[in-house]
């Protein structure tokens, strides 16, 4: 299955009041609220949050780059061509 892991230790780092940090959180807010529309699951893993979708199609559609293990990645690809 394909996952990327979300890391939000720099999220509001840049930003230089609290509106800005307001709205980067609301834009993260609504973010993560149309990835969940579109299929994609939460899988807490020890201290890692992954976010995963079971169709490459759709991830590849998001721009999103599997984290998941080469041979795995492999396996997903079609002979169909």
């Amino acid at each position: 299955m394909n996952f990327f892991t979300w890391k939000d230790n720099g999220l509001t780092s840049d930003c230089s009041s609290l509106d800005a940090m307001a709205s980067r959180f609301e834009e993260t807010a609504n973010l993560m609220k149309k990835l969940s529309k579109k299929g994609f699951k939460l899988q807490k893993t020890q201290n890692n949050h992954l976010i995963l979708h079971p169709d490459p199609e759709v991830f590849d559609q998001w721009g999103f780059i599997s984290e998941e293990a080469p041979f795995k990645q492999l396996c997903l690809i079609s002979d169909e061509e």
